[in-house]
Order: structure tokens, then C-alpha cells, then sequence
């Protein structure tokens, strides 16, 4: 139902959807503002990647172990933020495996590797979007952040993450376990975790107080992009909140979020 209470302290024209699972059947808890509106994902857009790589590991025309990227790196490097390339080409790069080390670039270089001369763009609309009946999305710009959709479609990519809708369970639970969950490293935007779980794609909420609340089990997974959207997904309770915005993250998000999606947790269990 549509519950415009669960935008308080958004800025902007936000849109927000909080669903459930019971068995395979969605259950809409709340939602608000406008579904079909097309806006910036962001770095959002990691996690319609992430699961596109899926999708080439379950048909076995590439594996995680592939070597890619970095000397001694490999495509489960580059999708765990942990080939030891920095954020952009320029930035410093160290050792594979010594820190994780937020990384665009890794990301954009681990798509090349596969796509070679063909556009990204037909990559996921073949993989993902036409699939997944995401009719609105479009990649625009870099596969690291360059998406463009409705909050109808990233609900859907929510869901696939869930069930899982298009991915082995298997890989599903391969991509959202932490890979060398030992490692420090930094959340953009909320500073320093020791350890910082990260999964294939998926940030692992581990036992961070940041984003993603303290509510949320461990297991919890997702990620934000600086266009201040956002995908945060519970697997032990079935829970998916998603969300987009027309104002870009900044201090209102790194405040409001860790209460917020408390509330949403704590309202999704009470559904």
C-alpha cells in the first residue's frame, strides 16, 4: 500500500518500495512516490553486473577463478573489490588480496574482459534486463554506475537477488558470502571497517554500523550509489527495501539511513 510516511526525511522526489517473501509470493509492505519514474542508479548498477556474472558462471563460459584484471588477480578479485586496484586508472594500485579497495575501474575492467569489442550495453540487456522484464533499464555511461531505471525494475533485480529468479542457488549464496572476509577496507562515504565483508558484487553487512542499520542480520547484502539510491536485502527474513532519488548522496543520506532502514526492518517484521 501506498504509505508516504516512509519518505519522511527524504529530500527530493524520492521512491521507495519495502516487500517481503512468503514462500515465492512478494508481499508488499509499503511503497511511495513514483514506480515508473527512470533515474540514476549509480553504483547500484554493481549489482545488476554482479548478477549477469552470474549468469556466466552458471552457464560455464566464465568462472570465478578466471585470471582477470591485475597480475595474480582473478574475476572474484575484481568483483570483490580486492584486486588491489584503486577507485579510478590513476589511483594507486597494491597488492591482490591486501586490502579491500573500493574500485570502479576493477569493475569496468572485469565487463571488458568478457564483452572484448561488443557493447556492455547488449551484455546485460541480454543477460538481465529483457529477461527480467526490466523494460526501463538502460546502461548509460560506465557498467560500474551507469544505469538508468524505474523503481518497478529495480524492485524486480531486488527480487531476483532474493529468490533467486534467473541465477543457481548456488551461485546465488556464492556471490552473497563474503570473499576473504578478513580484509579492512572503506565504505564510501561512511569511512573505515576492520573487517569490511564484501561479497561478488554485493556489499555484506558483516558487523558494520553504517548504511545499512543495526537491525539487519549479518547476512544482509546490498549496496548505495551516489545518485542516493540504494538496495539493502535481508535473506534470513526475506525482507527487500528499495529506493531512489532525485538528490544526490550526501550527509542527509549518511544520517537519515541507519535509522531508516531500522524502521524498515522493524516494520517488515512486524507485516
Amino acid at each position: 500500500m501506498e504509505d508516504n510516511a516512509v519518505l519522511e526525511g527524504w529530500p527530493g522526489a524520492a521512491s521507495v518500495s519495502l516487500f517481503r517473501l512468503n514462500g515465492g509470493l512478494v508481499v508488499p509492505i509499503a511503497h511511495a512516490g513514483d514506480r515508473s519514474a527512470v533515474r540514476a542508479w549509480a553504483s547500484v548498477s554493481k549489482m545488476a553486473v554482479s548478477l549477469s556474472f552470474g549468469i556466466e558462471v552458471d552457464w560455464g563460459m566464465h568462472a570465478l577463478n578466471e585470471p582477470m584484471g591485475p597480475p595474480g588477480a582473478t574475476l572474484a578479485n575484481l568483483l570483490s573489490h580486492s584486486s588491489g586496484l584503486g577507485l579510478e586508472e590513476s589511483d594507486p594500485v597494491v597488492g591482490v588480496g591486501i586490502k579491500r579497495i573500493y574500485s570502479n575501474i576493477g569493475i569496468d575492467l572485469a565487463v571488458t574482459s568478457i564483452v572484448e569489442d561488443n557493447p556492455p550495453a547488449l551484455w546485460l540487456e541480454d543477460r538481465l534486463f529483457s529477461p527480467m522484464g526490466m523494460s526501463s533499464t538502460r546502461l548509460v555511461g560506465r557498467p560500474c554506475s551507469g544505469l538508468q531505471g524505474s523503481l518497478n525494475d529495480l524492485e524486480r533485480l531486488a527480487l531476483a537477488w532474493l529468490r533467486p529468479d534467473i541465477v543457481s542457488l548456488e551461485t546465488q549464496k556464492r556471490f552473497i558470502t563474503p570473499y576473504l572476509a578478513e580484509l579492512d577496507g572503506i565504505v564510501p562515504g561512511f569511512g573505515k571497517f576492520s573487517p569490511c565483508p564484501w561479497g561478488l558484487g554485493p556489499e555484506i553487512h558483516g558487523t558494520k554500523q553504517h548504511w545499512m542499520g543495526s537491525e539487519w542480520p549479518a547476512q544482509s547484502f546490498g549496496h548505495f550509489g551516489q545518485s542516493g539510491a540504494m538496495m539493502l536485502l535481508d535473506p534470513v527474513n526475506r525482507i527487500g527495501l528499495v529506493a531512489l532519488s532525485d538528490v544526490a548522496f550526501g550527509p542527509w543520506a549518511v544520517s537519515l539511513w541507519p535509522q531508516w532502514t531500522n524502521d524498515m526492518h522493524r516494520r517488515a517484521l512486524a507485516s
